[in-house]
């Protein structure tokens, strides 16, 4: 019996330790402390993104070598909701991930349409920062079993971002409590990118 209880025990750490490995150290920040692009311009905004860059509280640098770069693109509907595809490679196919972006409060804030489809209990996007022609950086963040994860993305027109504009999202992203080990600049692919959404 004291066997059976140590073996059971042993077991119930080992699923704790792998939950608390899976569940990120870095809290969400409140939202008010996340940035909203003033005067935000839908159409504009509209059309095709690069993933140039990456940061969030579930990523290390040690996923650095599988991140590769993917497109994003957004099409205004009537509604002024977005219909977002999301276009990468995965093994040796490209994936197509296609959700919508419901209007939710300001303007450059959205939330997933179907959201409990999902199994989310929240899900926000923020359009923190844009020109609209060069960079876009834009908040996203889950509720899941409790638990708030977020990430920040870089999304260029290009494929290529000036080593600036790289900078100025590294700083903002530490601003928002992350550490330069949850960034993560994606690797350039020719697969896949450049397929039609």
């Amino acid at each position: 019996m004291a066997v059976s209880l140590l073996w059971m025990g042993l077991a119930l750490l080992g699923i704790l330790q792998a939950q608390a490995q899976t569940r990120p150290q870095i809290p969400a920040p409140d939202l008010s402390r996340v940035p909203l692009q003033a005067n935000f311009l839908p159409k504009q905004f509209a059309g095709t993104w690069y993933v140039v860059g990456l940061a969030g509280n579930a990523f290390t640098s040690a996923n650095q070598d599988q991140s590769k770069m993917y497109t994003t693109t957004y099409e205004l509907q009537e509604d002024n909701s977005y219909r977002v595809t999301s276009t990468l490679l995965r093994g040796n196919q490209c994936d197509k991930f296609v959700r919508t972006f419901v209007p939710r409060g300001q303007p450059g804030q959205f939330t997933l349409g179907n959201l409990l489809s999902y199994g989310l209990q929240d899900y926000v996007v923020r359009v923190m920062k844009t020109n609209y022609n060069e960079f876009a950086m834009v908040y996203f963040q889950k509720s899941v079993d409790n638990t708030d994860y977020f990430k920040i993305t870089l999304y260029g027109r290009g494929e290529e971002l000036k080593p600036a504009l790289k900078e100025e999202f590294t700083n903002l992203v530490k601003s928002l409590g992350l550490t330069e080990r949850n960034v993560l600049f994606p690797a350039r692919v020719e697969e896949c990118i450049h397929v039609k959404a």
